[in-house]
């Protein structure tokens, strides 16, 4: 299959009519069938992070549930009836392991680890290795490039052990065999190890098999060196949709991880060891269940004599492992087993790839660049994992998290970044290691959201397919692509499925002209909207700079259609070219809607009570607009004078919280803001009812604990976007969940300022605010708008940032402090910006950004 280049607006695929048609669906009934039946939990969710963790299925869990509530599962390490049937079942879940890689125990044993990680530092620390010395050039320790972080990682083990690393690029290993680079001397026994991913997580590569007899037997050498090389085969991503047949690939080491390849359990993994490498394996530790008898007053130890027995230390996870045989049960039942998942997620792939490709721009520049070092055309050189990069039409990179926020607005998930793969992500996009060191000493650390730094991507974007994926779901990732990247160049239809190739019924892509709406800006005061911060105004002495959290943000807002309801009391019509705090509001509760006020008192960790309570699920875990939409619907009210904050929403009946907890009754708990810890406490049965209505699921309110401060720290801004319409004040207020209002001249003209005064307050600019999908969420209704995001992105040149983060820097508690609606701010410009740009006070040299 091959991408056809796009004529007149449109594009279409097509298909080489001799290459070999690929299975879609599992038989006769219908995939949309299995997917209403076994994952309704999809319904309205394009999930494609399958390389990261597949999905349980529903028939899966109930078998395993039922299985658990009809027996009595002891101890396998005890002797008594149900300790027997625990031993029995887990043996027997071993034999179906190694059934399932078509080998038996009489090649291969099953240790089970906690994860492939495990398993591979097992092999880390007991492969036979021998150091380096004066009469030994010791052992070797070669990986590909092309690995898992988990498989680089075993080079600190060796290091330690003072046996050499050496990095193998693909490359090498292909120019290696083309050479027939052996170096096979059958009387030097000196093991090394050779480790192989046989599917790159990063690109969905399949390395051969054959690598695996090649390189033991001397015919191929990963590094010209003497001895006896044993192969380590990295199978946790290849086996999530494809056989391994290790009767006729027999690999020393073989790591797995099972929730790969149906979902459940997690934190269980294995290493299926040769058994003719076994009686090599080195062991320190000893653990329960693994000696045949020791001595605890002297050094006498003697060890299992299986591997399994000596490996597995303690009490393995044996409901985990009892569950894996309902996820191979199931697997087998659903889709007939692996090849089926092979030949169906494929072709998923295939397809995506093609449409992926062939996608351009009006200009003919193309709309992705996708890292890949096969054409999609078979299986066995390609898995279902697409690696790309977004491209804006000037052929520039679009940042990763940028399309990240972008496709949870569809409700489309995906993983983005180096994917704990970074040879392979400096290989495919060219990053040089002096980069990724420039880029951590600019502050970029693996898994964060700094995806481009001086116009250079740090990581990509990847989907995958896993067994229960769709047709339908592949063609809403492209439909999501088209209407964010296309959206301006009229209706691109999305390839449609070939009738005889595909399932019946594929859903078609009605064209949709989208035109570039207006974006508004105004300069505002925006804390964090995941920030919590502290409900006490002020004490007798005086508080840090460093201990006053609250982060407040500037933006700009031009072309508002403004009511005369919005504009500031005492601020006349034609001075709003001055800085004025035009409107203040309040978030008593994370993510729902804003308490406005005139004049509000100011503490220590910013305005009082904004943002000091929030809701969480039955698990504990902080809701925000993200997940829940309708917190935007409930509508809190504070009376200082009663001490009370009175909570609405649409078909409740009021309810009242006390502002502060009873210190005698307050149980006091900790939970993650943002990934900050804060002390917290319930505010109740009460209010727990009262959300659990609304919401139809448990939530409770919790609040912070007034004696607890989280400190302040520069936060790092985001992007979003608007559609054809103009926003009042109130909507983009709303929208951006801003603290203070403020009237200014030009957008963005905040982003210069380097502290500013309102009134008796000084603030310091710790930086921009990223803006997340939330923006896109209509406060009034709780309706998402993908639109807002996107047109700020493009506005901003991709940046997504509106608003700056302030933070006191002086502050009198000892009486009280307030802001207040028409009170002018005097900004303080950066150093590097000339002063007549903006009229501003004097600047201050002891203060710093």
């Amino acid at each position: 299959m091959a991408g056809a280049a796009a004529e007149s607006g449109a594009f279409a695929i097509s298909w080489d009519p001799s290459a070999p048609r690929l299975a879609y669906g599992y038989g006769p009934g219908s995939l949309r069938e299995l997917r209403a039946r076994e994952f309704g939990r999809l319904a309205g969710t394009v999930y494609l992070d399958h390389a990261g963790a597949t999905l349980f299925s529903q028939s899966q869990l109930e078998s395993f549930t039922s299985d658990l509530m009809e027996n009595i599962y002891g101890n396998p390490h005890s002797r008594n009836i149900s300790s027997k049937l625990t031993h029995d079942t887990v043996e027997q879940v071993r034999y179906r392991i190694l059934a399932h890689f078509h080998t038996t125990a009489e090649d291969y044993s099953v240790i089970f680890t906690a994860g492939s990680t495990a398993a591979l530092k097992l092999v880390a620390e007991a492969f036979p290795w021998v150091p380096q010395g004066p009469e030994s050039s010791g052992s070797r320790f070669c990986y590909l490039t092309d690995s898992h972080t988990s498989v680089v990682g075993m080079r600190n083990v060796t290091m330690a052990m003072n046996v050499m690393s050496t990095p193998v690029r693909p490359e090498d290993l292909w120019s290696a065999k083309a050479r027939r680079a052996s170096a096979n001397d059958p009387d030097c026994k000196l093991p090394h190890l050779f480790c192989y991913p046989a599917q790159s997580n990063f690109s969905g590569a399949r390395y051969p098999l054959s690598w695996i007899e090649e390189i033991k037997s001397g015919w191929l050498c990963p590094v010209s060196t003497l001895g006896k090389w044993f192969v380590l085969l990295d199978a946790a991503s290849y086996v999530s949709t494809s056989p391994l047949d290790l009767s006729a690939h027999q690999a020393d080491f073989v790591p797995i991880s099972f929730y790969k390849i149906f979902g459940f359990p997690t934190g269980l993994g294995a290493l299926l060891v040769h058994n003719r490498v076994a009686p090599l394996l080195r062991k320190t530790y000893f653990g329960g269940g693994t000696a045949s008898a020791y001595l605890a007053g002297e050094d006498f130890y003697i060890p299992r004599p299986s591997v399994t027995q000596r490996f597995e230390d303690g009490t393995i996870s044996f409901l985990d492992v009892i569950a894996l045989k309902h996820g191979f049960d199931t697997l087998e039942r659903l889709t007939g087993g692996m090849e089926n998942i092979k030949q169906h997620t494929f072709s998923l792939a295939q397809y995506t790839y093609a449409a992926l490709s062939s996608l351009q721009y009006p200009n003919g520049a193309p709309v992705v660049r996708i890292y890949s070092d096969s054409d999609f055309s078979s299986p066995e050189v390609q898995g279902p994992v697409i690696n790309f990069n977004v491209l804006d039409d000037k052929g520039n990179i679009i940042g990763y998290s940028q399309v990240d926020k972008m496709a949870s607005l569809y409700n489309i998930h995906l993983r983005t970044g180096c994917f704990c793969n970074t040879g392979a992500c400096q290989r495919h996009l060219g990053i040089s290691s002096e980069m990724v060191r420039k880029h951590f000493q600019a502050g970029h650390v693996c898994g964060d959201n700094m995806d481009l730094i001086d116009g250079q991507p740090t990581g990509s974007v990847r989907i995958s397919f896993g067994y229960m994926s769709t047709l339908d779901d592949a063609q809403a990732f492209l439909r999501f692509i088209k209407d964010t990247c296309l959206h301006s160049s009229g209706g691109w239809p999305v390839p449609q499925a070939c009738a005889d190739t595909w399932e019946a019924g594929a859903p078609s892509e009605e064209g949709q002209a989208d035109v570039a709406p207006t974006v508004m800006r105004r300069h505002s005061l925006l804390p964090r909207e995941d920030a919590l911060t502290g409900s006490r105004v002020w004490n007798n002495s005086p508080t840090a700079v460093n201990a006053a959290p609250v982060a407040p943000l500037v933006c700009d807002v031009t072309r508002i259609q403004q009511t005369p309801s919005e504009k500031a009391a005492g601020v006349l019509e034609g001075a709003l070219g001055a800085h004025v705090v035009t409107n203040l509001y309040l978030y008593p509760i994370k993510s729902c809607a804003p308490f406005e006020v005139t004049r509000w008192p100011v503490g220590n960790q910013g305005l009082l009570y904004d943002r000091s309570w929030m809701v969480v699920n039955h698990n504990g875990v902080c809701l925000s607009q993200k997940q829940e939409p309708r917190l935007c619907l409930i509508q809190p009210f504070i009376d200082l004078q009663q001490k009370i904050m009175v909570i609405k929403a649409k078909g409740m009946e009021p309810i009242e919280v006390p502002l502060e907890e009873n210190n005698e009754r307050a149980q006091i708990c900790q939970s993650k803001v943002c990934a900050d810890r804060v002390n917290t406490y319930d505010c109740g049965e009460k209010i727990s009812s009262w959300l659990s209505t609304f919401f139809g699921r448990p939530c409770h309110l919790i609040k912070q604990s007034s004696d607890f401060q989280r400190n302040a720290k520069k936060k790092h801004g985001k992007d979003e976007s608007g559609k054809e319409e103009l926003f009042s004040v109130k909507d983009l207020s709303l929208r951006f969940r801003a603290n203070i209002i403020i009237s200014g001249k030009r957008a963005f003209e905040e982003e210069k300022w380097d502290e500013i005064s309102i009134g008796s307050l000084c603030f310091q600019v710790l930086g921009p605010c990223h803006r997340c999908q939330m923006i896109c969420i209509d406060q009034q209704t709780g309706q998402r708008n993908q639109h807002i995001f996107q047109k700020l992105s493009e506005s901003r040149e991709r940046k997504v940032n509106f608003g700056m983060y302030l933070m006191h820097t002086s502050l009198d508690l000892s009486s009280p402090c307030f802001l207040s609606v028409g009170s002018q701010v005097l900004p303080v410009l950066k150093e590097n910006v000339e002063g007549h740009d903006l009229p501003v006070s004097e600047k201050h040299q002891d203060v710093t950004s």
